[in-house]
């Protein structure tokens, strides 16, 4: 062989491997900081290691978490915060300095593979952030090209909320308000940059909303004998991911972009949540995220029925446990670590553990809807003045809620600043629930089947 074709053959195999190794099978974690008890990023990082994923996405480029990462063979992904898109749209000296601040002093040491422009911002109401968010995205491309960093990629994560419609797959249709303005020139930056579209997947929300509809297992990737046919493509569906993911194929294949790869960003299952939220609980996570594991660390590749053998790369979420989530109790627990480090539950990244050689499960107590009354308590300890504040607000939205805690109403004495925060909130929640009230308060209160009303003071409640 003649050393020009050795050295072609040389370049063959090297470009090979590399566009291999950038589309292969791998499973990845979501390292989110919400909470006020995590380890220190050093301890966090040697955890993800022995998870065994491949690449970590942070939900911005933290300086110590990116260094805790220098030299790892860990895939990185970094975030520009929502807040700087709109800034970011119309300055490209300001798309420098980011990425230059940010990346150019970490990279190539620290890997950094995926460059992401916001967080779901298609889900937020509608505001001038949605259509500047392509151009913003341009703008980072050409600072990462222009610092010699053009392998990295560059996205932005959306939700499922992006369709308005996802059924039967086949249907897949983009949201009419941002389908012409937004959607199709970012998949048209996506297939020019040769990027993906990075979307956040939840079947757990999907089967929560219509429980008697969807079966469990069919939403846990667990189901043995259960089949749905799309009677537009002739396709069977194994599991609920699947559909959703299909969904989004053929919507972009709506649009004319049927080539475009995707990412999945975020997908999981909460291991706990309040009494009014089913199906959150240890045992549908774990066997939710291994499942997902499992299907997408397959070889061969399994792909999806409207992409057979294509592979999408994933990233469970999340790391920990996170306790200053805001929303519903499943926000804050959607971890596979508690935030002491240790297990929630036996998870292998590699997909090579079998079911059998993992702990046995808790036995799942909240799989059917929860029917009875509910009140909203104050869950954990606070100071004084964030729970006078909260108390302050349940009790300024009018309507009476907080009247029998008034000096001579029924539930005044004893004069406990935790007592009447409880029935102010319970009161709140009772009121305005069917208008969107949530029993959430900063993180303040859980819902509970436990009646606080004593004596002549009866709290109101909410009935599920």
């Amino acid at each position: 062989m003649s050393c020009l074709s050795t050295l072609l053959l040389l370049s063959f195999l090297a470009f090979a491997s590399f566009s291999s190794a950038e589309i292969s099978s791998q499973v990845g974690i979501c390292y989110g900081q919400l909470g006020n008890n995590l380890p220190v990023p050093t301890k966090s990082i040697d955890l993800i290691k022995g998870l065994k994923a491949k690449i970590v996405k942070i939900y911005d480029a933290n300086p110590q978490i990116l260094k805790a990462l220098k030299n790892t063979d860990l895939q990185v992904s970094v975030m520009v915060p929502n807040e700087l898109i709109n800034n970011i749209s119309t300055n490209q000296t300001l798309a420098d300095q980011w990425v230059k601040t940010n990346v150019v002093p970490l990279y190539p040491d620290t890997m950094i593979h995926y460059l992401l422009v916001g967080n779901e911002i298609l889900s937020n109401p509608l505001n001038t952030t949605w259509f500047n968010l392509v151009p913003a995205i341009r703008k980072i491309r050409y600072s990462v090209k222009k610092f010699g960093l053009g392998k990295i990629k560059v996205g932005t994560p959306l939700a499922i909320d992006m369709l308005e419609s996802s059924f039967p797959p086949s249907n897949g249709t983009f949201r009419s308000d941002i389908s012409e303005k937004v959607m199709i020139p970012l998949l048209h930056f996506l297939n020019r940059t040769k990027s993906f579209l990075f979307i956040d997947v939840y079947p757990y929300f999907a089967w929560a909303v219509q429980p008697t509809v969807i079966n469990l297992d069919y939403a846990l990737l667990q189901s043995k004998n259960i089949t749905v046919t799309d009677p537009g493509s002739g396709l069977t569906y194994t599991n609920l991911l699947d559909q959703m993911i299909d969904a989004v194929y053929f919507a972009m294949k709506r649009v004319g972009y049927s080539d475009v790869r995707l990412f999945i960003a975020e997908t999981g299952w909460p291991n706990a949540g309040g009494v009014d939220q089913i199906g959150a609980n240890i045992y549908n996570a774990a066997t939710y995220n291994r499942n997902v594991i499992k299907k997408f660390t397959a070889k061969p590749v399994v792909g999806t029925p409207a992409k057979p053998g294509v592979v999408v790369p994933t990233l469970l979420f999340a790391l920990y446990n996170e306790n200053q989530k805001p929303g519903p109790g499943t926000e804050r627990h959607f971890g596979l670590l508690y935030p002491n480090g240790t297990n929630i539950y036996g998870i292998d990244f590699s997909g090579k553990t079998p079911t059998s050689e993992y702990e046995p499960l808790p036995r799942p107590r909240n799989n059917e809807p929860y029917k009875g009354k509910v009140w909203c308590v104050v869950g954990r300890k606070a100071n004084v003045t964030e729970l006078g504040e909260s108390l302050a607000y349940a009790c300024g939205q009018g309507n009476r809620t907080c009247d029998e805690i008034r000096p001579g109403g029924k539930c005044y004495k004893p004069d406990s600043l935790v007592l009447h925060a409880n029935y102010a909130f319970s009161s709140y929640w009772a009121q305005f629930k069917s208008s969107g009230g949530t029993c959430y308060f900063n993180g303040l209160t859980i819902p509970t089947k436990r009646d606080p009303s004593y004596g002549f003071c009866k709290f109101p409640s909410v009935t599920l």
